[in-house]
């Protein structure tokens, strides 16, 4: 099945207005894809919708959330239901900031309904780091029997290697995200401690415009979409 497993709404504010469920599951339909995962910031608010979009489009939806971490490290967590990610939503909510958004700096957090209908505005800002570290964090999505995977680890902004200088051995993760193969290489070499067959690898967008998402190039196997969502293919 092709993927793309980092897909922001326009509920993050660093997202482009035209990111609306429906608008996604239609790009991501004319991409040829057929799983994605919405991952807004520090938020699950948006999930309802899009779950609803996806099931009136034939898509398969995994439910996600990136977490910003106390280190400011960008976390991708995966669920297998709207409870785990209500539960996490909760938990979120004790460790955020009360910092509210500017609109006109930041950009306009929207939720809307499986009909593209603004039903809320999120008032806090969202990107921001929890008072929660890396380590809290993963804990957490294990907790809710997610899975926790390290956001664009090679990237320059909000990754575990420009904020940590490396990542950690003893760090239980269960995935990383790169762009490309070459990405993946580079991560190897420079971690050999890492395990390549017993980490989850991710090739993901991190789209925050609806030409970004992902071409279907990527592939998920079924055990790692079974671990990812719980349902089998």
């Amino acid at each position: 099945m092709f993927y793309d497993l980092h897909i922001h709404s326009c509920l993050s504010p660093c997202a482009e207005n035209e990111m609306t469920p429906n608008n996604i599951c239609g790009m991501a339909m004319i991409k040829g894809l057929d799983v994605i995962a919405v991952t807004d910031h520090n938020s699950t608010r948006q999930l309802p919708a899009v779950a609803e979009a996806t099931a009136m489009n034939g898509l398969k939806f995994i439910y996600g959330c990136e977490l910003e971490s106390s280190e400011e490290v960008h976390l991708l967590g995966y669920f297998k239901s709207m409870k785990q990610a209500d539960l996490l939503q909760n938990w979120i909510n004790s460790k955020m900031p009360d910092i509210m958004n500017k609109t006109d700096f930041f950009g306009e957090e929207e939720i809307m309904n499986s009909r593209d209908e603004m039903i809320g505005i999120e008032e806090r800002l969202l990107i921001v780091s929890l008072n929660a570290s890396l380590s809290e964090c993963i804990e957490r999505i294990h907790e809710l029997d997610g899975t926790a995977v390290l956001a664009h680890v090679m990237d320059r902004k909000n990754s575990v290697t420009t904020q940590l200088g490396f990542i950690p051995m003893d760090l239980p993760y269960d995935g990383l995200e790169v762009k490309s193969e070459t990405q993946k290489e580079e991560v190897l070499k420079l971690h050999p401690w890492i395990n390549e067959n017993k980490t989850i690898w991710l090739y993901d967008s991190d789209a925050h415009r609806l030409t970004d998402i992902s071409e279907a190039v990527h592939e998920i196997d079924t055990d790692t979409y079974m671990k990812l969502c719980g349902e089998n293919v």
